[in-house]
């Protein structure tokens, strides 16, 4: 599982012109899941997620976490961060996840993080989506459960 996190004073999606998720303060977040993936590694990808402390605190110190400042969550499912360019120019997404299995484990994903953030907005899974956010810093942070957890 991977997480794009970006850290934004504003962000929102929108489908066929239509805004279907919109943020203040807080994380735009691109999550890309593979087959290999479970409910367990959602799980501990999202509380890593929410323990990051990359929000200033009084002194401007990188100190707080998404809680702490009653920050805001905008959850977009992009199969593409799966993307394997090694070979030719055109990106294979063999290693993404299955569609029904991704989707499954972005809506477990979702439902957890509203039982820990107030305001959890999404995009659509499978839809053209258009993403627009101003990155407050700019600030992003890439997760990656291979690399943190030395699995899927």
């Amino acid at each position: 599982m991977k997480f794009v996190i970006q850290r934004v004073t504003k962000g929102k999606v929108s489908v066929d012109d239509q805004v279907i998720g919109k943020i203040n303060q807080g994380y735009v977040v691109l999550i890309g899941v593979s087959d290999e993936d479970s409910r367990q590694t959602a799980d501990k990808m999202l509380k890593k997620m929410l323990g990051l402390r990359i929000f200033a605190d009084e002194n401007g110190k990188t100190n707080l976490a998404l809680k702490d400042i009653n920050g805001e969550l905008l959850m977009i499912s992009q199969f593409t961060l799966y993307a394997d360019c090694k070979k030719g120019n055109r990106p294979s997404f063999i290693k993404a996840g299955k569609p029904d299995h991704a989707n499954a484990l972005y809506e477990y994903l979702i439902d957890q993080a509203k039982k820990e953030i107030p305001v959890v907005e999404t995009g659509s899974f499978g839809a053209d989506m258009q993403i627009e956010l101003i990155n407050d810093g700019p600030f992003t942070v890439i997760l990656d459960s291979d690399e943190l957890f030395g699995q899927k």
